[in-house]
């Protein structure tokens, strides 16, 4: 079956009315929020208990994509092609107005696409093969888990009796493992060259160019052997002909300590000392200058940092003047690769470049049930440890409203006029916590400190104040080079002292020159450290990039509070975790929520 072909015409057009506060809600987006923290996602358990809200959520996103893409459906009932990968995958075709339809014509048959997938899909970890789920300027940008190794190819249901119980590099269940695998996988003594050889295909056929790994290690070890590899260190160099960018970035065990830091970003950085991590940032030459970042710094940027920078980087390449497509895995697909996913969707719709018929609370749902949900994503078993990368990904929204994250290729707003006085609207706000340990920042007395003030005093909490940004310059658009043998930029510095934070004396040092936007970037005016404080719209302009996402921001806020909650910190010494939600409930008028959610 080459799938059923679904055209925008066809689908539905209702959607919630907006209004002021609380934020619009998405019909169904609670239910899918209970269902998501309630389960993981399996295909083959569709039809079984729940199945008819998954059915719902399923609809519902074909239904978000029919607005403005048409597209054909792979099946994948009960999980044949991969057991947590969508029950009906969507490859988008072309948009469908008129305009787009001229300009973006897909060229690719979707049987053939059926066929490559179903061939390749033991190439790559749990059989979570390369996947387009963005189509973007008639460009594929795909999701994938990254190169099975030995171990999987030839022992698969052995390493699962080992490596189970939920961690980002766990592996898939035995009945996953079908009679035809397991007769290739003993018999064919070149198995490498031919999987490998047919992901390579998929990859050339959805015209992918550039592979951009998360992965921290080169390849992942568990009990001392290699359990999957990755492109990078292909012993047979089969991927040479991709430009492969290497850019390490923490799993979600290291979102336990966001958590644990009552979800502050600021100042939280990876110690890439551990035995484990021997994956050096490394990107080719030509990609390096034009987004005037200082990328032998990678080790020292915090995580608001790092995830900036990196969502720079990839929005440079998919806005390039070529036709290249993007992969983005990690070692399973479903943590860092749909954090990435999500927030390369959400920037491209906040700038109106696609799905744009789709108003905020709409985009959230897709987003979220889509990118996480049916892609995976095991939500109870990450909140039951407290790796809260899910939320992090939402909440983060707040850090890439201005216009430096913006793919439009024309300058846009830069400045406002200059207030009276002495201050101009260059003068930045730079915010830092007190005291990060403590969550007593409630009632914490602030002052602010101005760029040309290094001598003001006081102290403040980033979560108790956040400003409008200075409007800085728009990045300027990413170039092309047309070097025939790239060279790569490699870094792997030495790690300051973990005992050694960034500075914080006066003007709060810039950590990076192309991350300025982390202390301004929410343009809300907000009491309190609740991270789920619906914020606040100040009376300043906001550019529609900046509006469109801080309504996402604030629908996720809503209805995560009303549905999953923040887990407490155990033990909380302030007690100030276990009255958040109920901040929050008063701030957008909700009658109350319940204890159990904490």
């Amino acid at each position: 079956m080459a799938g059923a072909r679904t055209a925008a015409a066809t689908a539905s057009a209702g959607s919630p009315a907006s209004s002021g506060n609380p934020p619009p809600q998405e019909p169904g987006l609670g239910e899918l929020l209970e269902e998501f923290s309630r389960t993981q996602y399996r295909a083959k358990d569709g039809s079984g208990t729940g199945g008819s809200k998954v059915e719902r959520i399923e609809k519902r996103c074909l239904e978000l994509f029919g607005r403005d893409y048409c597209f054909s459906v792979i099946p994948n009932t009960n999980g044949d092609i991969c057991g947590h990968y969508p029950r009906h995958i969507v490859f988008l075709e072309y948009e469908s107005s008129e305009k787009e339809k001229d300009t973006f014509e897909s060229t690719v048959q979707v049987s053939k696409l059926q066929d490559l997938i179903h061939r390749s899909k033991m190439a790559r970890c749990r059989g979570r093969f390369v996947c387009p789920v963005i189509l973007f300027k008639g460009k594929h940008i795909c999701r994938s888990a990254t190169l099975a190794g030995w171990g999987e190819l030839y022992g698969r249901s052995g390493y699962n009796y080992f490596f189970s119980g939920g961690a980002d590099d766990a592996w898939a269940d035995v009945e996953d493992v079908t009679e035809e695998d397991c007769a290739l996988r003993s018999g064919d003594t070149h198995l490498f060259d031919k999987v490998r050889g047919y992901d390579i295909k998929l990859l050339r056929y959805l015209s992918v160019k550039y592979i951009c790994d998360l992965m921290v290690e080169n390849k992942k070890v568990k009990f001392g052997m290699n359990v999957t590899s990755s492109e990078k260190v292909d012993k047979a160099q089969r991927y040479a002909d991709f430009t492969l960018l290497s850019i390490p970035y923490p799993g979600c065990e290291f979102f336990k300590e966001y958590k644990d830091r009552d979800y502050m970003a600021e100042g939280l950085i990876f110690n890439w000392k551990q035995d484990y991590v021997d994956a050096p940032l490394s990107i080719p030459d030509f990609l390096t200058h034009s987004l005037n970042i200082d990328w032998s710094q990678y080790q020292c940027w915090d995580l608001v940092q790092q995830t900036q920078n990196y969502l720079k980087l990839l929005l440079s390449l998919v806005n390039s003047d070529d036709d290249s497509g993007l992969l983005v895995h990690c070692i399973s697909g479903w943590d860092r690769t749909p954090l990435f996913i999500s927030l390369l969707r959400l920037s491209l719709w906040a700038d109106g470049l696609i799905h744009t018929s789709l108003k905020p609370a709409e985009i959230l749902y897709l987003t979220v049930a889509y990118d996480w949900f049916l892609f995976g994503h095991m939500l109870v078993d990450r909140l039951s440890k407290g790796e809260e990368i899910f939320f992090f990904c939402f909440n983060f929204l707040k850090h890439i409203t201005s216009e430096e994250f913006s793919a439009l290729k024309t300058q846009r707003r830069k400045s406002l006029p200059a207030r009276d006085g002495g201050f101009t609207l260059e003068d930045i706000c730079m915010l830092r916590r007190k005291d990060r340990g403590s969550t007593t920042s409630l009632g914490s007395d602030f002052s602010l400190v101005m760029e040309n003030s290094p001598g003001a005093t006081g102290s403040f909490t980033y979560e108790a104040v956040e400003l409008v940004p200075a409007g800085a310059p728009t990045q300027a658009a990413w170039r092309k080079s047309h070097s025939s043998s790239p060279q790569s930029v490699l870094w792997n510095r030495p790690q300051p002292s973990e005992d050694r934070l960034p500075s914080h004396q006066g003007l709060v040092e810039a950590r990076s020159s192309s991350s300025s936007s982390s202390n301004h970037s929410d343009n809300f005016f907000r009491m309190g450290s609740s991270p789920l404080e619906v914020p606040k719209p100040r009376l300043a302009a906001l550019s529609d990039r900046e509006t469109r996402l801080q309504e996402v921001r604030s629908a996720f806020l809503a209805a995560y509070s009303s549905t999953v909650g923040l887990r407490a910190v155990a033990p909380s010494p302030s007690g100030a975790i276990g009255g958040l939600l109920e901040q929050f409930a008063r701030g957008v008028g909700l009658r109350g929520i319940s204890s159990n959610a904490l």
